[in-house]
């Protein structure tokens, strides 16, 4: 009889705990429909389930989404292998809008064409090698963030340039221009504005200024800008083309 009584003392109890339980039960599930993952979120964070804006941090990465192209751009998926002159009418379009030679626009899209721009390869790398560039034009992040700032292509992302080939040539033209804002007025070494310019884009706006002072390039610059005197003839024939490229 004291055991009887007993369990039907700890019945209340009992019932209260299970409500208890569903309770808990039915406030996690109402939670769990307000936001996405907890975890791997772009922010970074655990407990925000506020979906991140890509972009206000355009130096994360969001989930993968497939980019629109811009306007202009092939419609055709990009692919490995490709002739920087195929692209003349962006070049042309884009150096205008940024007010730099579409010729050496051109050369440098030559440069860069040594390796193999396919969307899939490049994203492989990059995965290998964090630091690595993207596009047709091999832009780092850090260029591609600082270079779209106020600029038409704010919202877009550094992700989008192996798919975007109008906005890597895009963003390549408006890095010349901004190199073009740091030269000094009057070179004192043996190089000309678009030579400069070349190694500006190759070794930063730092060295292409201590160029223009007489500095000697690396055997790494130099090469380049030999490729970049090399690739001129072809480039300037690529931007005098008509009807579509």
């Amino acid at each position: 009889m004291a055991e009887r009584g007993g369990q039907a003392r700890r019945r209340p109890w009992l019932w209260g705990a299970v409500l208890l339980v569903v309770l808990v039960a039915w406030a996690c599930g109402r939670s769990g429909d307000t936001g996405t993952g907890r975890t791997g979120g772009a922010t970074g964070s655990t407990g925000s389930t506020r979906k991140p804006d890509a972009s206000a941090h355009p130096s994360r990465t969001p989930t993968p989404t497939t980019p629109k192209p811009s306007p202009g751009s092939p419609t055709t998926t990009p692919s490995g292998k490709y002739d920087p002159a195929a692209y003349a009418p962006q070049v042309r379009a884009r150096a205008a809008e940024a007010g730099v030679s579409p010729r050496l626009l051109m050369a440098i899209l030559y440069n860069e064409s040594y390796k193999p721009h396919d969307p899939a390869l490049e994203r492989a790398w990059q995965r290998y090698k964090p630091g690595a560039a993207f596009g047709i034009a091999n832009m780092h992040r850090a260029a591609f963030d600082e270079t779209k700032r106020g600029r038409a292509f704010a919202g877009r992302r550094w992700e989008e340039l192996p798919d975007d080939r109008d906005l890597a040539v895009r963003a390549a033209a408006w890095y010349l221009h901004d190199l073009a804002r740091q030269l000094p007025a009057h070179p004192s070494g043996p190089y000309d504005k678009d030579e400069l310019l070349g190694l500006g884009y190759n070794t930063g706006a730092g060295n292409m200024r201590a160029f223009a002072r007489g500095a000697t390039p690396g055997s790494q610059a130099a090469d380049y800008l030999s490729r970049l005197r090399s690739n001129w003839e072809k480039a300037g024939r690529a931007v005098a083309r008509t009807g579509g490229g």
